[in-house]
């Protein structure tokens, strides 16, 4: 036999082999422009940086995983758009995304009408899951952290009565004020007095100033980042020294940017933190750092191991090539994953069902309580 006929015939064996290798297409729904990009930009680089880390060992049986990526910009109806465009025409197995919880309840319908998992890595806001079988997060919700934060805050500081502030036009604000309404009255912690604002307003002085009169031992806040830092700047500046209880929305560096050592004594409940000394978290921390220069967020880590936890279900089955039998056979994959990454031990649990429809599944993970200290969020000791 000829080694020029050995040649061919061993290609000829491997060839089904070769033919199996593909790009595994994944897309991603996230605010990369405008003043959301706080969060989808940290989103995009812990997925980016999860997916090169599988490809670099291997990828998935031999498989590459590609990000497709598409900037909703934090509005509702962009993040419909981008999810047709990623479902329709970029043919993707799945989709992470959106950032907002506003724009999931836009969106997410569209991937469950096509029978496509959508994964939230940033959505907390109650009901996110109850839109379908095919929404799945591992973004703690609001319900599982804010219970353990007020009771901490409590301790901390021998807090009796609160005021609340809280974005009244955003669904994420506004089911964190929900949960914090309930969890107060749970605690039995009176609530001196409820402000609201709306999306763009600047001043709160008007609402402070009628907090301050109400003399609380500290402010709840519902807000996303860059008001909830502006409300602080004002509160300090009208006399105010209460410590601030707050959400999902506090946890970003940019609170600090803005607020800087203002934001001191500050709580944030979170599934992550930087001070996890767990060896997965550490090298996380590192290869982001090295990568993108700056320090990640619960946001870049929760993304991550949403990754992570994809490739962990994409490993048990065998992708056939028919992109809707693949794409149901990935979601009932993913509820049977448990995974230990930068944010800890993680599992889905099943959402229970609302107005008799099959809802999709949470994340069941514990809530860590930071303390904001020097200008970044430290464990509560």
């Amino acid at each position: 036999m000829s080694q020029q006929f050995k040649f061919f015939a061993a290609l000829f064996a491997l060839s089904p082999l070769l033919a199996q290798a593909a790009d595994i297409r994944i897309g991603l729904a996230a605010a990369l422009s405008g003043p959301t990009i706080k969060y989808g930009g940290p989103i995009r680089n812990g997925l980016m940086l999860a997916a090169d880390s599988i490809n670099a060992q291997g990828g998935i049986n031999g498989n590459k995983l590609v990000l497709v990526v598409g900037d909703e910009q934090g509005k509702k109806e962009e993040a419909v758009n981008v999810f047709k465009k990623l479902i329709y025409q970029d043919k993707v197995l799945m989709l992470f995304g959106p950032t907002l919880s506003n724009s999931a309840f836009a969106a997410d319908p569209v991937a469950n009408l096509a029978k496509t998992v959508v994964f939230a890595t940033s959505n907390t806001a109650d009901g996110i899951t109850a839109m379908g079988p095919y929404t799945f997060r591992n973004s703690v919700t609001e319900a599982d952290v804010l219970p353990t934060t007020v009771r901490a805050a409590i301790k901390q500081f021998q807090i009796r009565k609160v005021a609340i502030i809280y974005g009244n036009d955003d669904a994420f604000t506004k089911s964190g004020y929900d949960v914090f309404k309930n969890t107060l009255a749970d605690q039995r912690v009176p609530v001196t007095n409820t402000e609201t604002y709306g999306k763009g307003e600047t001043s709160f002085k008007a609402q402070l100033n009628r907090i301050k009169d109400s003399a609380p031992d500290a402010i709840v806040c519902s807000c996303l980042t860059e008001e909830a830092a502006n409300i602080i700047l004002q509160t300090r500046s009208l006399g105010m020294k209460q410590p601030f209880i707050g959400g999902n929305g506090f946890n970003s560096s940019k609170l600090f940017d803005i607020a800087k050592d203002a934001a001191d004594n500050t709580l944030m409940g979170s599934p992550w933190s930087a001070e996890n000394a767990s060896a997965i978290n550490k090298q996380f921390l590192t290869d982001y750092r090295a990568r993108f220069k700056t320090e990640p967020d619960q946001f870049a880590a929760q993304a991550y191991d949403a990754m992570y936890i994809v490739a962990e279900a994409l490993k048990t089955i065998r992708l056939s090539g028919d992109l809707a039998k693949d794409r149901v056979a990935l979601r009932d994959a993913l509820p049977q994953v448990r995974y230990e990454g930068a944010t800890g031990k993680f599992a889905f649990r099943k959402a229970p069902a609302r107005d008799g429809k099959e809802s999709g599944y949470d994340a069941q993970q514990e809530a860590i309580v930071n303390i904001a200290k020097g200008g970044k969020f430290v464990l509560l000791k």
